[in-house]
């Protein structure tokens, strides 16, 4: 059985060089290499391969047989994956990270989040990112713990030691309901209604959040970690709870869900602030993260009579 050779990147870039330019001269123009250098690194590609890759004979313009269209596909993968490596090689040289962890915050608007993130992915092709969408206290926590390099977190991340920090935009909490709970079918809701009801609570697990509530009116609640589920029971008319206003405005619009006029439970702001550890600054791809995040945060307009959650 015949086993072929392991052949170089510069015999392969040679073959894609012929094909691209359509003749040996040409690519060796390109290459900047006499035409005898060229047929010779092919000739070597082709004993290497134990195939004939151009055809030659009656024509001025070399033509692939069908033992090269066959294995063009294949060398041009293994160019492009060459060019990737030597990008992500050159970007740690030039002090690009390899991979990104970004924790953010579930309260932040999904179109900025995916905004952001397309951007990056233009930007920096060869960085591979690693997000986690977390509530609470968890973005700092995971920050921390150096489970994220970076994170955009919510209000519970200032004053925490260790972590600096910038303000990157707000987004306003609203109390809602569904049209058929009780609160959403009141015209005029009474000081402290809510407490007579069931408030959804969104919670997490981190130590920062440990024995402590945030905008809780009611006795009566149930406590769920994920933003959606809550969503979710909201619109069942389980009970009543803040969202971010980005969140619920398409079902305000349906009137799947009502906003509370709560005179003692207005909602509030919802600050965010781009956080990283003070002993591990961000790279350059993190730090790029954070200024468009910041950037686009400085649009935020907030809502009058509300105060900060």
């Amino acid at each position: 059985m015949n086993e072929p050779g392991t052949p170089t990147f510069d015999q392969l870039r040679i073959f894609l060089t012929i094909v691209d330019t359509g003749s040996f001269a040409a690519a060796g123009r390109r290459l900047n290499r006499a035409v005898s250098v060229i047929s010779y690194g092919i000739a070597n590609l082709e004993a290497q391969l134990g195939l004939s890759l151009f055809d030659r004979e009656g024509t001025r313009k070399p033509q692939l047989t069908v033992a090269g269209r066959a294995l063009l596909a294949e060398v041009r993968n293994i160019s492009h994956g060459i060019d990737g490596l030597r990008a992500k090689v050159k970007g740690l040289l030039d002090g690009l990270e390899a991979e990104v962890n970004l924790a953010v915050d579930v309260m932040l608007p999904a179109e900025r989040l995916g905004k952001v993130l397309r951007a990056f992915a233009r930007e920096f092709p060869t960085v591979q990112l690693r997000l986690h969408v977390e509530a609470l206290g968890a973005i700092t926590a995971m920050v921390l713990d150096r489970g994220a390099v970076i994170g955009l977190s919510g209000p519970l991340s200032a004053g925490v030691e260790g972590i600096e920090g910038m303000a990157a935009g707000s987004v306003p909490m609203v109390p809602v309901a569904a049209p058929d709970h009780p609160l959403g079918r009141m015209g005029a809701i009474p000081p402290g209604a809510g407490r007579d009801h069931i408030q959804l609570v969104l919670t997490d697990r981190s130590r920062f959040t440990e024995g402590r509530d945030y905008a809780v009116a009611s006795p009566k609640t149930w406590r769920l970690a994920d933003l959606g589920a809550k969503h979710a029971l909201l619109r069942e008319g389980i009970g009543w709870g803040n969202m971010p206003l980005p969140m619920v405005e398409p079902d305000l619009v349906a009137g799947t869900l009502v906003r509370l006029a709560m005179p003692d439970h207005p909602g509030g702001t919802y600050r965010f602030a781009g956080i990283w550890r003070r002993d591990t600054p961000p790279g350059p791809a993190a730090s790029w993260l954070l200024d468009q995040f910041v950037a686009l945060g400085r649009d935020d307009r907030e809502l009058d009579g509300m105060g900060d959650v």
